[in-house]
Parts: C-alpha cells; sequence; structure tokens
C-alpha cells in the first residue's frame, strides 16, 4: 500500500467516524425529545382528567383523532398513551429518576415501568441501560433474570468487618 493510500484510509476512518458520532448524537437528541413529548402528553391527560372530570375514554378519544391526524404514525394508541400517563404519574415528584428516564429509550422505559417494583430497582436498571447500551430484549432478560436482586446479594461489608494488618 502506498504512503497516499494509507493516508487516505485513515483519512477515511477518520471521517466514517465522524458521521457514526454526529448519527449517535442525533439519535440521542431525538429520543430526548420523544421522551419529553410523551412526559408532556402523560401530564397533560393527568391534568384535564382532574380538570375536566374527564373519565377513561378521553383516552381512548384522544388515541382515536390522533390516529386518524396522524395516518401511518405510530405511538399514539391508546395503549401508549396509558403508558404515557403511567409514566409521568411514577416520575413527577420523583427528582432523582426523572432526569435519568430521558437518557434511555421509551421501550426501555416501558419495561422499567411494568416490571420493576420500586425506585432503586428501576434505578438500577435504568443506570445498567444506559452504561452498557442494552437492547429491549437484553433489559428484558436481565430483568427476567433477576440483576439486580443478584447486584444486591454480591454487596458485602466485607471491606469493612476486616480490619487491616499491616
Amino acid at each position: 500500500m502506498s504512503t497516499i493510500e494509507k493516508h487516505y484510509s485513515g483519512f477515511l476512518e477518520e471521517v466514517k467516524e465522524k458521521i457514526y458520532q454526529s448519527q449517535y448524537q442525533a439519535l440521542k437528541a431525538v429520543n430526548k425529545e420523544l421522551i419529553n413529548l410523551y412526559w408532556e402528553i402523560g401530564q397533560s391527560i393527568i391534568e384535564k382528567q382532574e380538570e375536566y372530570k374527564w373519565g377513561k375514554s378521553v383516552v381512548e378519544t384522544l388515541a382515536d383523532d390522533l390516529q386518524k391526524e396522524f395516518p401511518g404514525l405510530k405511538g399514539f394508541s391508546s395503549q401508549n398513551l396509558w403508558r404515557m400517563r403511567k409514566f409521568y404519574l411514577e416520575y413527577q415528584t420523583n427528582v432523582k429518576l426523572s432526569p435519568l428516564v430521558r437518557e434511555i429509550g421509551w421501550s426501555h422505559n416501558t419495561v422499567i415501568i411494568d416490571r420493576c417494583k420500586d425506585d432503586l430497582e428501576r434505578e438500577f436498571y435504568i443506570k445498567m441501560t444506559k452504561k452498557y447500551g442494552w437492547t429491549k430484549n437484553v433489559l428484558i432478560h436481565q430483568v427476567e433474570g433477576g440483576a439486580y436482586q443478584l447486584f444486591l446479594n454480591n454487596q458485602t461489608n466485607f471491606d469493612k468487618s476486616i480490619r487491616s494488618e499491616i
């Protein structure tokens, strides 16, 4: 390989890495906006139900109307609107978790809300999903496998209970 080819090959790799990084950053920005939108929709549903004493049918009606307005756009089924409502209710007063949930995908959030019982467990899975880039299926596998409980079981006070000898 000639010197020119070597330099070009390195240059190509640099440009490709910049493109990948840009795509990743764009995806993260889109995800954050989507999570914020779902948060606001969930909040609005709660507020309107309280303000106007609307029942459950408002969610079904809203889903139908949104699907008519945005045909082919997924994410606004009645089931997903109920998830948005639950998402907001679960995290609205949680100052620790509400910023974290914006750092992982919607499908990850729905798995965590549906399958985790308390805030510590939810925090664990949110942080692990973000840290290791778990897919939804990997997250489900980790939850079903009890990764959180295994993590807790591996916590010891060994270092604190054994005095150090010099």
